[in-house]
């Protein structure tokens, strides 16, 4: 089993930065693809989270959502059992629930998750 605890949000202004981290206990860190998806604030229950980037087990590879257009960049540190989500050029439309996910599998574009976090919210202002 994995548990995640994501940490880090908060409110900033347009433009601003933040910067999410996600902790993760039980199963081997290392071993796991993590990613990062957002449901923004009136979302209907169970509407399906948007995808924002993954990171493989390692650390060398990363896939992002065409949204994100150079302005998240994802990073993992294995040593710590920590992934994170750099947030800059942050914009009102960016306001959602970030939740960071771990899985067994390969595939960096896979939006299946075996393991979720409860979110960190995020609200950027005008």
């Amino acid at each position: 089993q994995v548990q995640l605890v994501e940490s880090g949000g908060g409110l900033v202004q347009a433009g601003g930065s933040l910067r999410l981290s996600c902790a993760a206990s039980g199963r081997s860190f290392s071993s796991l693809r993590m990613g990062w998806f957002r449901q923004a604030p009136g979302k209907a229950p169970g509407k399906e989270r948007e995808f924002v980037g993954a990171i493989s087990w390692s650390g060398d590879n990363t896939y992002y959502a065409d949204f994100v257009k150079g302005r998240f960049t994802i990073s993992r540190d294995n040593a710590k059992n920590t992934v994170y989500l750099q947030m800059n050029g942050l914009k009102p439309e960016d306001t959602a629930d970030y939740y960071c996910a771990a899985d067994r599998g390969y595939y960096l574009g896979s939006r299946e998750y075996e393991h979720w976090g409860q979110g960190t919210q995020v609200t950027v202002s005008s």
